[in-house]
């Protein structure tokens, strides 16, 4: 049952990587021309999964919307890795005053939801795609760290790390060389999930208008825009709607796989 999750998972993970990529190229329309003659048009043999308020086609909108939002989501899943890693580990290895520190600014920041520190940070630096990347993955640092720092406090007393003190080595050359490497699979494990959590905060930044700005087509944005018509065009926000239903779903699932397969009492 866990190999054939894990190669669902693989496979369905695999597949919308490969449409965020060629997604442009495979789109049968410009996702941001207005065709007159098909204002709010149904789904059909000419536009597969209908058209907008504007007469935008759905279905392109959503296979360039695809790379928007996962490049957004593992831009910010790379900034929370970084930053969430090198405080959580050199949190666990260093201790003392600045371990103290750190976790309680930590626990400040994560007190806060993480969508409204992103506001907060959005707020600041002005909407916009790039911003809300930023903003995502400032927002996600706090719990990352707390992670990680916990994976790391497992491996400090380590005879390796001991031995590596011993011989005079570095604090920095003991946590990249031997401390990061051996809770890498926590590692991997914690970063497939958070790009879920940063697929849902991509999208709820756009259905704000916070996000990715029109007419770049995110599939935030393209639910915001749909709601309005939920009665008169069920298509605008069904088809966004299940887009980052599927994703975040595959994603969450490829994580639990993961974790199963990296857990030690498995």
């Amino acid at each position: 049952m866990q190999k054939r999750k894990a190669k669902y998972s693989f496979f369905m993970m695999l597949g919308i990587m490969i449409i965020g990529i060629i997604g442009p190229w495979i789109a049968p329309h410009d996702p941001t021309k207005t065709y007159y003659e098909a204002f709010m048009q149904g789904p059909s043999a000419e536009f597969w999964l209908g058209t907008d308020a504007i007469g935008r086609d759905i279905l392109s909108r959503l296979l360039h919307g695809t790379r928007v939002t996962l490049t957004v989501a593992v831009m910010a899943s790379a900034m929370t890795f970084v930053a969430g890693t090198l405080i959580g580990v050199t949190s666990a290895y260093l201790g003392g005053i600045f371990d103290n520190v750190m976790m309680r600014i930590m626990d400040v920041l994560l007190a806060l939801p993480g969508i409204v520190l992103a506001l907060a940070i959005v707020a600041a630096l002005g909407p916009s795609q790039e911003n809300a990347m930023i903003a995502i993955g400032i927002a996600s640092i706090p719990g990352f760290a707390i992670l990680v720092r916990g994976a790391a406090l497992t491996v400090k007393g380590s005879g390796y790390v001991e031995a590596s003190r011993s011989i005079g080595s570095s604090n920095w050359w003991i946590i990249i060389n031997q401390m990061i490497p051996n809770i890498s699979n926590v590692l991997i494990v914690y970063t497939t999930m958070f790009i879920g959590g940063a697929i849902l905060g991509t999208s709820a930044l756009g259905f704000i208008g916070l996000g990715a700005q029109p007419p770049t087509p995110e599939w935030g944005t393209m639910l915001s825009e749909g709601k309005d018509y939920l009665r008169e065009a069920w298509w605008l926000a069904t088809f966004p709607g299940l887009a980052i239903t599927i994703v975040v779903f595959t994603v969450y699932m490829l994580g639990d796989t993961l974790r199963d397969i990296f857990d030690p009492k498995s």
